[in-house]
């Protein structure tokens, strides 16, 4: 069986870094590949660590196996309401209880990928009370248990590079002010979910324009579903959520994205984009664990 990266799916973490890195123009194959190698390597005890690059950087490094369905992000949505694409080349997601060990490795993977990456963006995550996103509604209620978990973010046993998964990440701002501005029972047809214990609303009251409704979404009968690992992100100034998710399936994405900006067809919106602004948007390609270990051998 081809073992994922054991990071996807440890749970419960209270601290954790993402990076993401633009490679630096004119770096040649071998010596990307050679300085990940590296810092792939690196020893970080306690530091759940994922690994995952852009198509573009994958295929230098990797030019001989590339995933058919991976590629850039483009941009979805029209008007004011867009998903922006801010593709970028590598990600490494570090997570654990030590956020000083966290900080080390965080640290120590910048370092050794300087000469051949610029970290473009970073977001230091935490888990806010009891696993809630900072609207105080909790997240992933919908998320597989058990195997499910890896039924729903691998690609399976049998098809080329079995044991990977496609990622989507992408980081959304808050704008708090305006969603505890409204009642709780306003923010719970804004969600489609009860605020304090996360019960979906009965049919007869669900707002087709709520979160779980266009989130929800099933193409030929088949649930577009995901193994999502967002994290509440930020302070004062500037909070949200940095949404991490995990896929068999790149397509699913863009059908639950189209669905929740307004261009599936029937032309409704999330809600809950009139309260949080996604500002970056990236597809992500998450190896196995034989395969990353491969980086800088081939």
């Amino acid at each position: 069986m081809s073992e994922p990266q054991a990071g996807i799916f440890a749970e419960g973490s209270t601290s954790h870094f993402f990076l993401e890195f633009t490679v630096i123009d004119g770096i040649g194959a071998g010596q990307l590949s050679e300085t990940l190698a590296k810092a792939i390597a690196l020893s970080n005890v306690g530091v759940n660590r994922v690994w995952a690059f852009g198509a573009d950087c994958w295929r230098m490094i990797a030019p001989a196996g590339s995933p058919a369905e991976l590629k850039p992000f483009a941009a979805i949505g029209e008007g004011k309401r867009v998903a922006p694409a801010t593709q970028r080349g590598i990600l490494l997601w570090l997570h654990g209880d030590n956020h000083s060990a966290n900080f080390d490795a965080a640290m120590a993977a910048t370092g050794v990928l300087a000469p051949v990456a610029m970290l473009q963006l970073e977001k230091i995550g935490f888990l806010y009370k009891d696993s809630r996103d900072l609207t105080g509604f909790i997240d992933g209620t919908e998320n597989p248990k058990g195997r499910g978990q890896q039924t729903v973010a691998l690609i399976p046993e049998g098809e080329p590079h079995a044991g990977g998964s496609y990622v989507l990440s992408q980081q959304w701002v808050h704008h708090l002010s305006s969603f505890h501005a409204l009642s709780q029972a306003e923010q719970e047809a804004v969600i489609g979910r009860t605020k304090p214990d996360s019960i979906e609303l009965e049919d007869d009251v669900m707002p087709e324009n709520s979160h779980v409704s266009r989130s929800d979404v099933k193409i030929n009968g088949v649930s577009q579903k995901l193994y999502r690992r967002s994290v509440p992100y930020g302070g004062v100034l500037e909070h949200g959520l940095y949404f991490l998710a995990f896929s068999c399936d790149i397509r699913r994405f863009d059908n639950i994205l189209q669905s929740m900006f307004g261009v599936s067809g029937d032309g409704i919106h999330d809600h809950l984009t009139d309260f949080s602004t996604p500002v970056s948007g990236n597809y992500w390609f998450a190896p196995s664990a034989a395969e990353l270990s491969l980086i800088g051998s081939l």
